[in-house]
């Protein structure tokens, strides 16, 4: 989940689904309740201590949690060299991911009406509006960061959309895998204090979303997905140009991208 989530357009969360951990997943997360704050503010440390082993798993997080740690730190100089070295080739890959996950949404819709349709509209003309405005891309103050980390960690728990595709919409992408390069302790404490409230609080709101409204959710996210898409077109057209020679390397590595994807999500399908 870790080297999934790390990379844009690879959903952490089908990783889980593909690994067969997702609902054990969702169910650990939805019984985190904090019931075990009211005993230790009472005294009461060994009614704390059993509210909190009672609530939280730890079984099943720390080695979660310590493998996408471990994939996190590893791939991070992997993946900034990337962007620094062959910019034009790493977000033609990007470009060719994300447009595999949309695809992937878009074969969960059960229908296209013109409902559908509207919120993918929808989805889309926001999303480019707002990377066109990019009005917080320069801003990594420790404010943004804390809200980044709270939006990107909803992504573990929603199939088909990455937190690193998030991150990369919000501006902060490069930045924190600069962070977790450099070690910047301040600045991951932070993101990983808002990530742990995002999925403690908005996963009850995308999974009331998904089991009540789950067409117009999947489709408003095929719509910020395809809206998004400017974003990693524009690095390869300012670092590739537009002349054939340039262009067309970058066309390859996004069906690569595109294809590891498909295959993936094919495999998913199949362990289903």
């Amino acid at each position: 989940m870790g080297s999934a989530d790390i990379v844009p357009g690879v959903s952490g969360g089908t990783i889980a689904l593909i690994t067969g951990i997702y609902a054990h997943l969702v169910e650990a997360i939805s019984r985190i309740r904090f019931a075990f704050v009211k005993p230790l503010l009472k005294g009461d440390i060994n009614g704390f201590i059993q509210g909190l082993f009672d609530e939280i798993e730890f079984k099943f997080f720390i080695p979660l949690v310590l493998g996408i740690g471990v994939a996190f730190l590893t791939l991070a100089k992997v993946v900034t060299y990337c962007m620094d070295v062959h910019t034009a080739l790493t977000y033609a890959f990007f470009l060719g991911l994300i447009i595999a996950s949309a695809v992937i949404l878009f074969k969960k819709l059960n229908e296209i009406n013109l409902k559908n349709l509207l919120f993918a509209l929808l989805g889309a003309i926001l999303t480019f509006i707002f990377v066109s405005l990019n009005p917080i891309a320069a801003n990594h103050s420790l404010p943004v960061i804390f809200i980044s980390g709270m939006i990107a960690i909803c992504a573990m728990i929603l199939p088909g959309i990455s937190g690193s595709f998030l991150l990369l919409l919000l501006g902060q992408y490069k930045h924190m895998l600069n962070a977790l390069h450099q070690l910047n302790i301040v600045e991951i404490i932070v993101f990983v204090v808002g990530a742990l409230i995002g999925i403690l609080g908005f996963s009850k709101i995308l999974n009331y979303l998904l089991k009540n409204h789950e067409e117009v959710t999947m489709a408003f996210l095929i719509g910020v997905m395809l809206g998004s898409l400017k974003v990693p077109a524009v690095e390869i057209v300012n670092s590739a140009g537009l002349s054939f020679t340039g262009l067309f390397p970058c066309l390859i590595v996004a069906v690569i991208g595109f294809a590891i994807i498909i295959i993936l999500e094919t495999r998913f399908d199949y362990m289903e």
